[in-house]
């Protein structure tokens, strides 16, 4: 039995299968604990001697063992920090990274993503966790998953350490399709699920779909919980799972305590005994104990970088450039000024000078300065980050619409009063300024005056993530303008369902034909040069239209420090599953 992950770059009229696999990951566990959206790395490096992408700072590459791992040490803990407490421990029950960051250690998923050396973590590809395989039929409506045999959940009651079974998934994917779940419409595409034995759960798609896999791998999605979280013990309060980290502690605005799985169906993996997660929601605080040697890995803003490199002559850097989407976005009421006419989005969007925003938040000039190549690339509604399906809105193939990404405020107050506000508008512009750190707010504050040049005179609400942004205005329920992150998602096809289509987190209520066909045809299209063609168009399309206006924190490079010690940083990944994908294979000299 091969491993195939790329099944839809080949025909669908062949039959595939995804054999066992062995992803290799370490690190910071996630962007839930260093922040969202600026935690790995691509290859940015330089020569000041400030950071290489894969070997620390001043060191010589060398080449790699033909055992990456022979020279790991066992044992020690692994000090991580959190940005914050997570709303709730079930990934069932909140939409928070805090929550899906966690829930990381302790729940597997059907699949994971493929990680190690020379894989960039935003191209990683989707790889068997506690699957054994998926086979695909020749018209790709129909999958049969199985089961590793030796997978067991934690030795912890009421579950104490039996096996996985097809059970928990049926039970797990009824809770992923729950109408109480707001991702279920990412999966929507998926029919039926037949569980003929113990070990085969058999997925009937409505139609073919390019993502299939990715979905199952998301960290958004589908975790495996064993049956007796429904009435056995409290999710919300407690996890017990088959990953590699057993929940031990939890003293909420403290820590996070983990242990290693010693029944892991990875023999040999983790190598640390321990993770420690510091909750530290200020970043000043978290730079200030990675500084005195209090974590092992931190979040560095980029103003930062030099003044860390002095202190900590070891210490290791990766950049990671674009991979998180931040945007404006507006309320649903037809009355609203942008209800109105999509002029006055088009002006909001023309009022944002996005290079001013990037040198705001990434320091650019100074970085490079210092030798780094730091990329400065303007999200699209899909992030720059996703370089595979991005559309430049600096480029040639831009279209119509990039006029309306380009700063131009004369051009911007000419929209406004054609559009009937010539002495523009009063709203509230809203935004959560604890979770997401400084970069995140100084670009936020920013806005504000971008948007007050051509008229828009807002009131400032800054809200709590946990009981107001996540849980009302991130779902849409809210009046006015709104500032924040998407979800990093995996697969970019996911943008597209959640902002355009019926989605529960749609969050400007956006009901766009063309826009919700584009989104029906990326996801059945197999070949991927026709795919790329519907999202560059896609893209293109909603330029001219701004029904959210891409923002660039998340777009410039995000920096990660490691203490000279830690190894496997090589290992990286996107998304929430740092801890499965990363953790386990990292180790201190």
């Amino acid at each position: 039995m091969r491993n195939e992950t790329n099944y839809w770059a080949r025909r669908a009229s062949r039959r595939r299968v995804l054999g066992t696999g062995i992803a290799a990951g370490a690190g910071v566990a996630g962007l839930a604990l260093v922040g969202c959206g600026d935690d790995d790395d691509t290859s940015n490096g330089g020569s000041s001697g400030l950071a290489t992408p894969t070997t620390p700072a001043g060191a010589q590459p060398t080449a790699a063992p033909a055992d990456p791992f022979a020279n790991a040490k066992r044992g020690g803990t692994y000090k991580v920090v959190a940005a914050g407490d997570p709303p709730t421990l079930d990934p069932y029950g909140n939409l928070s990274f805090l929550t899906k960051g966690i829930a990381n250690y302790s729940y597997s998923r059907l699949f994971k993503y493929k990680t190690g050396p020379g894989i960039e973590p935003l191209g990683v590809k989707p790889t068997p966790d506690i699957a054994q395989s998926a086979e695909a039929s020749a018209d790709g409506l129909t999958w049969t998953v199985k089961l590793r045999p030796d997978v067991k959940f934690h030795n912890i009651a009421p579950v104490n350490g039996r096996q996985v079974t097809t059970d928990d998934v049926k039970f797990s994917w009824g809770r992923l399709t729950a109408p109480t779940t707001q991702n279920r419409s990412q999966v929507a595409f998926v029919d039926k699920v037949e569980y003929p034995d113990k070990t085969t759960a058999i997925f009937k798609l409505k139609s073919p779909n390019a993502s299939f896999l990715d979905s199952l791998a998301d960290t958004n999605l589908l975790y495996i919980m064993p049956t007796e979280s429904e009435g056995g013990f409290d999710p919300a309060k407690q996890l017990i799972g088959s990953g590699p980290w057993i929940y031990k502690s939890y003293q909420p605005g403290v820590k996070f305590l983990f242990e290693k799985n010693p029944g892991w169906y990875l023999a040999g993996f983790p190598f640390f005994d321990s993770v420690d997660i510091a909750i530290i929601p200020e970043y000043a605080n978290q730079l200030a104990q990675f500084l005195a040697g209090n974590s092992d890995v931190s979040g560095i803003n980029g103003d930062d970088l030099v003044g860390t490199k002095k202190q900590i002559p070891t210490v290791q850097f990766t950049g990671l450039t674009g991979p998180t989407l931040s945007f404006l976005f507006f309320d649903s009421d037809p009355a609203s000024p942008w209800g109105k006419d999509e002029r006055v989005r088009q002006a909001i969007s023309m009022s944002l000078n996005r290079d001013d925003l990037t040198e705001l938040g990434y320091n650019v000039k100074k970085l490079r300065e210092a030798g780094l190549d730091v990329k400065t690339p303007w999200h699209n509604i899909i992030p720059a980050g996703e370089t595979r399906w991005w559309l430049d809105p600096q480029g040639k193939d831009a279209g119509d619409g990039a006029k309306f990404f380009k700063y131009d405020v004369a051009e911007a107050k000419k929209l406004m009063s054609a559009a009937g506000f010539p002495n523009g508008f009063e709203t509230t512009y809203q935004y959560t300024a604890n979770r997401y750190g400084k970069l995140f707010n100084d670009i936020a504050e920013a806005n504000i005056q971008f948007m007050t040049a051509i008229g828009v005179k807002s009131t400032t609400d800054v809200q709590d993530y946990s009981s107001k942004y996540i849980t009302q205005t991130f779902a849409g329920n809210f009046k006015g303008i709104a500032f924040g992150y998407e979800t990093p998602f995996p697969e970019a096809g996911s943008y597209f369902i959640r902002q355009f289509t019926d989605d529960p987190l749609n969050h400007g209520r956006i009901k766009d034909p063309k826009l919700a066909k584009y989104a029906a045809d990326q996801a059945v299209e197999l070949n991927e040069e026709k795919r790329k063609a519907i999202f560059w168009d896609a893209q293109k399309y909603h330029a001219t239209k701004m029904y959210y206006v891409p923002n660039q924190a998340g777009a410039g490079t995000g920096w990660t420090g490691y203490q000279g010690n830690v190894k496997g940083i090589e290992y990286r990944t996107k998304g929430y599953g740092g801890a499965t994908e990363e953790a386990v294979y990292r180790w201190k000299a």
